[in-house]
């Protein structure tokens, strides 16, 4: 008899979904502290078995009938996104009773569908015998899910409604995110993606770094190991959240200083080390981190082939001219021309060259880049500086005068972006 998940739930590989109050079993509400991080009561303790986790009073129980009811029976104008596990449909339910409502009605969900062939012929997600080798990705991916997100609450982390299991069906329900992912807004072009303002970008890093400095705290310790634009979700107000936990592991304990893995990720996130060893850290998040910083700094992709000779990858390209005064405009999306000033970019910029970092001793951990991002968020340097403008590289319409395009904060309503396509797979084959 095969299997998807064992009886002892340890994170091996994925998934998508957030709130900022949660019940636990006992009825005790779970707070937050001024960072953003869960206090150390309120983390749950980690669950030794799937019942426990499905169990939980905080993941609701879905017949598959009522999810196919939920997206209409899971229409092709439904799907959000695909992957190789399955794909995520958009479905509605009722707020209160959580149960299968009217399209339109109700609260919208995001319904992730297990593919059957997914479990390579197995009939069961549940067994009493611990996970095999022959599991695949996808088994891995909904393990890791429901192993974290079934257990963590915080308000920059996607949540985990519930789930399905019933006969051959494997189906897994999250909070929809309106806005989609980061990475449609950095770089997708069109009406429906206007570009992101320079403060909607800071929002959205201190957002994404306050997930991971929970991920990373001493309560929870968890590498989640596979952060991108495409895996930062936003939601109506351009909260940050952060979804797919298929490649997320357990931190290193005792005197380990890291855990050992087979190099997986996304080309061009990975820290040089673990590409290198394959020892994972926290610190290995902070490298990826600052690869997304460096992303919404310049409105470019971490790898883009279509660029010129040299500028392939945006961090050997944009790394010599980030500790530069002047030359870091060379680097910064010509799109938020005039919305900030050279003392926030200057500051933004030398945050995310000390993640990257080539060595994982240097990097700062992620309280204190929460900390920086804080701070840059507070200061005075947030406010555009009038006189500070862009030397050789700005824009103009055809009569002479200084254009700007709008961007998505300029209080213009904007349709509501589509969910991202979830991506995971290893570097190496």
């Amino acid at each position: 008899m095969g299997n998807c998940f064992g009886t002892r739930i340890k994170a091996e590989s994925p998934i998508h979904t957030g709130a900022s109050k949660f019940v636990s079993n006992d009825g005790k509400d779970f707070s937050y502290d001024s960072s953003g991080k869960l206090s150390s009561t309120s983390v749950p303790p980690t669950p030794r078995s799937e019942g426990e986790i499905l169990q939980s009073s905080n993941l609701k129980s879905f017949s598959f009938s009522e999810l196919r009811n939920a997206t209409r029976n899971f229409r092709p104008d439904s799907v959000l996104g695909e992957g190789g596990f399955g794909s995520v449909f958009k479905g509605w339910i009722d707020e209160n009773l959580l149960t299968a409502t009217k399209p339109g009605t109700g609260i919208v969900i995001a319904v992730k569908r297990l593919n059957q062939e997914g479990f390579q012929g197995h009939k069961e997600w549940l067994v009493r015998t611990a996970y095999s080798a022959s599991m695949t990705y996808s088994c891995l991916a909904m393990h890791a899910e429901v192993n974290y997100l079934g257990q963590f609450y915080h308000p920059n982390l996607v949540r985990l409604v519930g789930y399905c299991l019933e006969d051959e069906h494997r189906l897994l329900v999250y909070e929809f995110m309106p806005r989609g992912s980061l990475e449609n807004h950095l770089f997708r072009r069109g009406s429906y993606f206007q570009p992101l303002s320079w403060n909607l970008r800071m929002k959205v890093a201190l957002g994404a770094a306050k997930g991971l400095a929970f991920l990373h705290s001493a309560e929870t310790k968890v590498i989640y190991q596979d952060f991108k634009t495409s895996n930062i979700l936003l939601d109506s107000n351009y909260n940050a959240k952060l979804s797919d936990f298929g490649l997320a592991k357990d931190g290193p304990t005792g005197d380990k200083s890291h855990v050992s893995t087979r190099v997986m990720g996304t080309y061009g996130y990975a820290a040089p080390e673990y590409l290198a060893t394959g020892h994972l850290t926290s610190k290995s998040d902070v490298y990826s981190f600052g690869v997304v910083l460096l992303e919404m700094l310049s409105g470019r992709r971490a790898v883009d082939k279509n660029r010129p000779s040299g500028e392939h990858s945006l961090v050997e390209w944009a790394k010599p001219y980030l500790s530069h005064k002047r030359k870091i405009f060379r680097v910064l999306d010509s799109r938020l021309e005039g919305q900030y000033s050279l003392g926030a970019a200057q500051k933004a910029a030398i945050l995310a060259l000390q993640c990257l970092s080539m060595e994982a001793r240097f990097r700062p951990n992620m309280d204190e880049v929460v900390k920086a991002l804080e701070e840059l968020k507070d200061s005075k340097d947030t406010k555009t500086a009038q006189n500070e403008q862009k030397p050789n590289n700005q824009t103009h319409s055809s009569n002479g005068m200084k254009s700007r395009r709008r961007s998505a904060d300029d209080g213009r309503n904007v349709k509501a972006a589509s969910y991202p396509r979830p991506t995971a797979s290893p570097l190496y084959g």
